[in-house]
């Protein structure tokens, strides 16, 4: 899978792109991530991405040409292009399956009041918001992302049951966990996953997971039937 990151300051995603599973999907010859400075798609001295707004108003808006020139130069016929932003389909585990089964996606971080309307209108596939709140731009959204969609391609964990069994891959919450000692300062883990049954420790779990579910996000349960 490639993906490819337009921004004003691709420096923010330096650090994150070396460590953890976004790591290794990207050793293991899974992943290709290429950061790309807008500003180097400008046609203007200045190299400016943004502008004042036609008819006034407070903030700036991205412009449309260095966007263009971007996707111009690196778009497929197979790359699905996204725009993160507050306006965008709710992302969740559903929406990083889906994304996960491209070969080329490219992710277009907004900033200040937004974009100009036509880059939404014309030069995109989808917009996806990761949460109804505002954040300085799309580079966090779009790390967000990257690594919910990393973690789900072929040989990047080491045992892909580790992502079958994460939260919301169920359409609930998962279960709780322990590991040593048995015990600390009083604290004990349950008898059952002691026992060495199975069958006994996959019930308690499936148990588990839905109380919790239904405790904490029983909306969770109410999609499902949806």
């Amino acid at each position: 899978m490639i993906i490819d990151i337009l921004t004003i300051f691709p420096d923010i995603f330096t650090t994150p792109l070396k460590y953890s599973i976004i790591k290794r999907a990207i050793d293991t010859g899974v992943l290709e991530i290429n950061v790309h400075n807008l500003r180097d798609y400008t046609t203007d001295k200045a190299k400016s991405t943004d502008d004042y707004p036609f008819g006034g108003g407070p903030g700036m808006i991205m412009k449309v040409e260095p966007i263009f020139n971007a996707l111009k130069s690196m778009r497929k016929s197979e790359s699905e292009v996204i725009l993160l932003s507050p306006q965008g389909e709710r992302f969740d585990q559903r929406l990083a399956v889906e994304i996960s089964l491209n070969k080329h996606i490219i992710l277009i971080c907004g900033r200040y009041k937004g974009v100009d309307e036509r880059i939404r209108e014309h030069l995109i596939d989808r917009e996806i918001s990761i949460g109804d709140y505002i954040t300085s731009g799309g580079e966090i959204p779009a790390l967000v992302i990257v690594d919910a969609v990393s973690r789900l391609l072929p040989a990047v964990l080491g045992n892909f049951d580790s992502a079958e069994s994460d939260s919301f891959m169920s359409g609930k919450l998962d279960s709780p966990y322990y590991t040593r000692p048995r015990e600390f300062r009083g604290m004990t883990v349950p008898s059952i996953l002691l026992s060495g049954n199975h069958k006994s420790i996959e019930e308690w779990r499936a148990h588990e997971s839905l109380k919790r579910t239904i405790s904490r996000r029983p909306d969770l349960l109410d999609s499902k039937k949806r």
